[in-house]
C-alpha cells in the first residue's frame, strides 16, 4: 500500500513504522466507513479516532485518503472508499498530496487488473 517518492527516507525505503500506522489508518477509516450516512455522534467519533491515530501524520492520512479513493474509482466499494476518504481529510489529510495518491491508486488498480505473469509457462 505504501510507497512514493515523498515519502521515501534517504535510503529510499518507507519505514516499517510508517507503513504499519498507514495500515492501522487504513483499517480505521474502512472500519467507520458505513453504507448509509453516519450519524453527526459517529461522525465526529471517526473523525477524532483518524486524528487521535495520525498523531499529526497529515503524509500519512493523504495516503491513505488518496489510495482509497484511487484504487477504487469505477467500482462497487467506491461509495464506501469515498467516505473513509472524506473522514481522512477531516482528521487532517494534506490536501496538497492526496491527487498524487489518487493517481497512484489507480495505477495500483490498473495493475491489479492485468493477468498473472507466467513466466513463459504457456508459451510453446
Amino acid at each position: 500500500m505504501l510507497s512514493g517518492s515523498a515519502e521515501l527516507g534517504t535510503t529510499g525505503t518507507v519505514s516499517t513504522q510508517d507503513q504499519l500506522l498507514a495500515a492501522e489508518l487504513f483499517g480505521e477509516a474502512k472500519h467507520h466507513a458505513m453504507r448509509r450516512e453516519l450519524t453527526e455522534a459517529e461522525h465526529a467519533e471517526a473523525v477524532a479516532a483518524l486524528r487521535e491515530l495520525a498523531t499529526g501524520r497529515t503524509d500519512l492520512l493523504a495516503e491513505v485518503a488518496g489510495l482509497l479513493e484511487g484504487f477504487a474509482e469505477g467500482e462497487l466499494t467506491e461509495p464506501i472508499a469515498r467516505t473513509a476518504a472524506e473522514l481522512c481529510r477531516e482528521a487532517g489529510a494534506d490536501p496538497d498530496a492526496i491527487p498524487r495518491w489518487i493517481q497512484a491508486g489507480r495505477e495500483r488498480a490498473a495493475t491489479a487488473m492485468l493477468p498473472p505473469f507466467s513466466d513463459g509457462v504457456h508459451r510453446r
